[in-house]
């Protein structure tokens, strides 16, 4: 069997803290699957510096000095997330066969890459890594998230349950991807509709080794909502039918209130008429944000402006 090249992609913000470690777990495991001959010696670990403001590039670039497995891409600023991970894969996709994409917190569990990639010589172009539970979740982050999940997929959404970011891509897939030309980025709902086969390796996610969270309540919050209006547009739809159906209900309002006068039997109602312009003006208020977060969406795309700009790149020596 040919030994494929594989590279492992690491988003980095802020994380001087954790980098010493993962640095460490992940090329003790790329060393092991190299000398087991799972892959090939070419393989490589990069990490993609998303603008941090602390030591991050620094200690990239002492890696990189120190062994020709680490590489370093470094962006101009912080872009997100999700277009600093699109930025590592479409650097590695230029020298690999098979792609890893991992978080640097050390909270995915690092001897699932066995798993995938033996998911990959069996035939499988995408491997998701999939949470077995979320037992060390609290209680509302876990029900938030199942609640997100089942909305998305309400919404018409193909996502994968309890799967992030930790995958395997192939070559082929990453090339396909690649021709994604969207500006707002939804990772997880986008490798889905590219089709090939695929498969998924669970996994026990740990406890962050050190630092704190890049994804607090409000970008979580965020994150899902950018996630749902990127790809569906039934959010409209709802509006059209909740504006609808609050149609009828003032018709029938209107002609109770004709009839009330006809018969001679009024009452002031001025509680029903302030309760009912604040119920109508919210909603309203409510349905031109989704409306004009659909419209932003459409202004960022049309403007076609680069998902990520690289400043520096610390390649093969």
């Amino acid at each position: 069997m040919k030994e494929e090249i594989l590279y492992i992609v690491i988003p980095c913000y802020n994380e001087e803290e954790v980098l010493p470690e993962t640095s460490t777990k992940v090329l003790e495991k790329l060393n092991k699957l190299i000398d087991n001959k799972k892959i090939s010696s070419k393989s490589r670990i990069l990490f993609v510096n998303d603008g941090s403001k602390d030591k991050t590039w620094e200690m990239i670039e002492e890696l990189h000095k120190g062994d020709k497995h680490y590489l370093g891409l470094c962006l101009s600023r912080n872009f997100g997330h999700q277009k600093a991970l699109l930025a590592g894969l479409m650097e590695a996709k230029k020298h690999a066969d098979m792609v890893i994409s991992m978080d640097a917190d050390l909270q995915d569990d690092i001897d699932a890459i066995d798993e995938f990639v033996k998911e990959y010589y069996n035939g499988n172009d995408i491997v998701y890594g999939v949470r077995s539970s979320r037992k060390k979740d609290t209680f509302f982050k876990r029900n938030t998230a199942l609640l997100f999940y089942k909305l998305m997929k309400k919404m018409g959404v193909d996502i994968v349950y309890n799967h992030a970011d930790y995958r395997l891509m192939s070559k082929r897939s990453l090339d396909e991807l690649e021709k994604f030309k969207e500006v707002n980025l939804f990772l997880r709902g986008l490798i889905p509709l590219i089709g090939f086969k695929s498969t998924k390796v669970f996994y026990e996610r740990k406890n962050r080794f050190a630092g704190e969270s890049k994804y607090p309540l409000k970008k979580m919050l965020a994150f899902a909502f950018d996630g749902i209006t990127s790809f569906s547009i039934k959010p409209i739809k709802l509006i059209m039918s909740l504006g609808l159906t609050i149609s009828i209900i003032s018709i029938l309002i209107m002609l109770y209130a004709l009839i009330v006068k006809l018969i001679g039997y009024t009452v002031e109602g001025w509680t029903f008429i302030i309760i009912s312009i604040w119920l109508l003006g919210g909603l309203q208020m409510f349905s031109i944000g989704i409306i004009g977060e659909y419209i932003g969406k459409i202004y960022q795309e049309t403007k076609e402006r680069p998902k990520y700009i690289i400043e520096k790149v610390l390649g093969d020596k």
